[in-house]
């Protein structure tokens, strides 16, 4: 395949807004919230439908799809394609690879591994897949909660962001295509295709990282109220999450108003320093051989069984699925093609291979250490208090209470309450960073790697609406609404993702079509 020479011709046009990317995604927001208000009860009930029709129907290609993108980036890191360059052999990389670690990581699953990393596992233990006929709160049990944690939460999800990232990568600097999303099916279509369809694409990922971030943005909020809960004895009250709300939106986009490699690599370089003084901190307060024991029972379920887990909705007819997998799939996917216009502009300079590396392998190694202690010390805990952590997050619907009831037990309470408090602020800051900056270059004409900034005033307007839909959820839907937005939000990028992944196939029939070209710089 010999790429097009329309290519090179694409201008560098005035930065102006793209009404048709803008104002579609934005109106079917603002109806959402405004329909919440009126009659909510109707919208979380259509909601509801819609979200178990779509499940039932697409609950086998999510599993398939990502175990698909898992397969790939392997194949791709040993194939010739893994050694071409992004940006061609004299690119000099925007950041260096720590730099570039601690970014991928914090924007990515930072705020979700922190809170559920504690809860969730309690829900594995106490109500495991009932087809898998595992005894609740059994050694089994164990294994299964930390497989499944693995399985959730590390190399499956960030494969997902991986293939998307390296598709941009290869389009924007090599290939000179415009910063759209429609620029991921170039190697399908051709350059007159996606340029036809690139503002509905645009569009419609816009909707589907605004749900993604609105779901996550409200677990994001649980666990500060969580912890000022524990820290403050403050109650759950909506005036509180407004306040929480307002607090991340005023961060995340005074921190999107300094660019991409001011705010957020600061903010990351801090947030990746908590995280791990939290990880030490637990491990010297933590029964280091039984953590490992456990540690190692869920990396023999997680490669055991992963897929009876992964294609649990292929093989059984059963809900847990649909509550737990099928949700993180949705939910990785609708963040999916936003995050790879971030994740894409920082490869600049390095080779496809490195990009597998860090995006991949480091961060889901990463992950399970992470996990492995966290998830590990829950459940210990759990089991020595008789399942009251459990109890406590059940009765209160908040999973972030796993968390500080967890530091609440160990040494230096007060200080870690703090830190934890400050570790789920910025991670849920450096995420909504990233991808607020790039929705608003979405929305621009003229972004350009010389020129990479959007107006400001788009991400104000992305911040504060992300903002509302996701108080607007834990107001009138609490965790339940949150989960339906997440699958929602995926719908589309599922069908995206496919299509960039069948790009990515053909390139590895082709590699010298993803090399850069001199006559297109």
């Amino acid at each position: 395949m010999v790429f097009s020479k329309n290519a090179k011709s694409i201008p560098s046009s005035k930065r102006s807004l793209r009404p048709w990317v803008f104002w579609p995604p934005f109106f079917v927001c603002i109806w959402g919230v405004f329909y919440s208000l009126i009659d909510v009860e109707s919208m979380v009930e259509q909601a509801t439908w819609l979200n178990t029709k779509v499940l039932n129907v697409l609950g086998p290609v999510y599993s398939l799809a990502v175990l698909l993108f898992l397969l790939i980036c392997i194949v791709v890191y040993w194939s010739p394609l893994g050694r071409v360059r992004i940006g061609g052999s004299s690119a000099k990389p925007l950041l260096s690879k720590w730099r570039w670690y601690t970014i991928t990581l914090t924007t990515t699953l930072a705020v979700g591994i922190l809170m559920w990393g504690s809860a969730e596992p309690l829900y594995h233990l106490h109500s495991p897949a009932k087809a898998l006929n595992i005894q609740p709160n059994s050694p089994a049990a164990v294994d299964f909660s930390l497989g499944t944690m693995f399985l959730h939460w590390s190399f499956l999800p960030y494969a997902i962001y991986t293939v998307a990232a390296v598709m941009f990568a290869l389009m924007y600097y090599n290939r000179k295509q415009p910063f759209r999303l429609g620029s991921l099916f170039y190697p399908l279509f051709g350059f007159n295709a996606t340029k036809r369809w690139s503002k509905s694409i645009d569009a419609l990922c816009l909707f589907c990282l605004v749900a993604g971030m609105a779901a996550s943005l409200g677990s994001g909020i649980l666990g500060l109220e969580a912890g000022l809960k524990y820290m403050f004895t403050l109650g759950g009250t909506w005036e509180l999450k407004l306040f929480i709300t307002l607090g991340i939106v005023a961060a995340f986009v005074l921190s999107a108003i300094t660019g991409l490699l001011k705010g957020i690599r600061l903010l990351a370089a801090f947030n990746i320093i908590l995280f791990f003084a939290l990880w030490l901190f637990l491990l010297c307060n933590v029964p280091l051989q039984k953590t490992f024991d456990m540690m190692v029972g869920g990396l023999q379920d997680f490669a055991i069984h992963l897929d009876d887990v992964s294609l649990y909705s292929l093989k059984y007819n059963d809900t847990w699925a649909h509550e737990w997998t099928m949700m993180y799939w949705a939910n990785w996917l609708a963040w999916t093609p936003i995050t790879a216009l971030f994740l894409g502009r920082l490869c600049l300079g390095y080779t496809v291979r490195q990009v597998i590396l860090i995006n991949l392998v480091l961060p889901s190694i990463t992950v399970i250490l992470w996990l492995s202690v966290l998830s590990s010390t829950s459940i210990q805990l759990d089991q020595a208090m008789n399942g009251d952590i459990f109890s406590m997050i059940e009765a209160s619907g908040n999973p972030g209470d796993a968390l500080f009831s967890i530091f609440d037990g160990l040494p230096l309470a007060t200080i870690t309450g703090i830190i934890l408090l400050l570790t789920a602020f910025l991670s849920y800051v450096t995420a909504a960073d990233s991808n607020t900056s790039a929705m608003s270059g979405l929305c621009s004409n003229g972004i350009s790697p010389e020129s990479p900034e959007p107006k400001l005033w788009l991400k104000v307007v992305w911040g504060v609406l992300v903002g509302t839909v996701a108080l607007t959820l834990l107001v009138f839907s609490s965790i339940d609404g949150i989960r339906i937005m997440s699958n929602i939000g995926g719908i589309p990028a599922l069908f995206i993702c496919l299509l960039v992944v069948g790009g990515l196939i053909k390139l590895l029939f082709n590699p010298n079509a993803a090399k850069f070209d001199e006559q297109v710089n």
